[in-house]
């Protein structure tokens, strides 16, 4: 039995779900660590970012939130526990090799790995230490400012095509340190902005420059375009987002082919029934 049909299996038997029925399954056999690395302290005065402080507020209804399957304080609720677990996992793993720049996807389309961004984006942003900035990279359909009810024009297409400042477009969802970088207007050609210098600069420049700042990309489905592929060459790691019942086996094994040597950190298993 190859590795990817151990890791369902096991998802089958345990049904260890983070939220709305998920489990995320380590690429590697070995656990991750119980405790957090201690994170490196802000080098810079002030206890927030320069990025977050340059942002427009539009602060979200969190009744929208939520009717959106999102959750906005990461508090009390077994959800937000499952998805604490998720976060903790993650950030052992990337904290301790020193990374911060996470790129979601998934096989196809409609797998959840939108919703799963958003609040894992969300949940990384109640660390103690740590500002989120959630980057919808999914520039063919961007859709993360409608989870969160905004009207917006404007993103990440007009700063890598119209050249825009980037603190004209970040936003404050009145989520205190998460930070979000709409997508703007949808591009037929977004595989080659992504994979373009200007792209490369910004995000190379948000790692270097925000110690206490962790990025995730929302991004298209793997199987259907080439912007995961092409973005994980600037990316610390990859999570893939595997709907239960729907993702074959075959998609499965094709988006690990596809990501081959890519820095792949595990899957998530998502919509598991009870």
């Amino acid at each position: 039995m190859s590795k990817i049909q151990k890791a369902l299996e096991k998802a089958k038997e345990t049904r260890d779900d983070i939220f709305d029925n998920l489990m995320f399954v380590s690429k590697t056999s070995k656990d991750f660590e119980e405790s957090l690395t201690q994170h490196r302290k802000d080098k810079r005065e002030g206890t927030l970012a320069p990025v977050y402080l340059q942002t427009r507020k539009l602060p979200a209804d969190f009744q929208h939130l939520k009717q959106n399957h999102i959750i906005p304080d990461c508090k009390g609720s077994a959800a937000a526990n499952r998805v604490k677990i998720l976060r903790t996992k993650i950030l052992n793993r990337m904290a301790k090799e020193g990374k911060n720049t996470l790129l979601i996807t998934s096989a196809n389309a409609g797998e959840g790995k939108t919703l799963t961004a958003i609040n894992l984006a969300i949940s990384i942003s109640q660390e103690i230490d740590r500002t989120a900035l959630l980057v919808d990279a999914d520039l063919r359909k961007p859709s993360i400012h409608n989870f969160f009810g905004f009207e917006i024009s404007e993103g990440l297409s007009d700063y890598l095509k119209k050249d825009m400042p980037l603190s004209d477009l970040l936003v404050s969802p009145g989520i205190e340190k998460l930070v979000i970088l709409p997508g703007g207007k949808a591009l037929t050609n977004s595989s080659e902005l992504l994979g373009s210098p200007r792209m490369e600069s910004l995000v190379k420049e948000l790692k270097e420059r925000y110690s206490d700042l962790f990025i995730i990309f929302d991004s298209c489905s793997l199987l259907e375009y080439a912007d995961p592929l092409v973005l994980s060459r600037f990316i610390d790691g990859i999570l893939i987002v595997v709907e239960a019942e729907k993702t074959t086996k075959n998609d499965l094994k094709r988006t690990f082919e596809l990501l081959k040597d890519k820095p792949v950190i595990g899957t998530l298993l998502n919509k598991l029934r009870d």
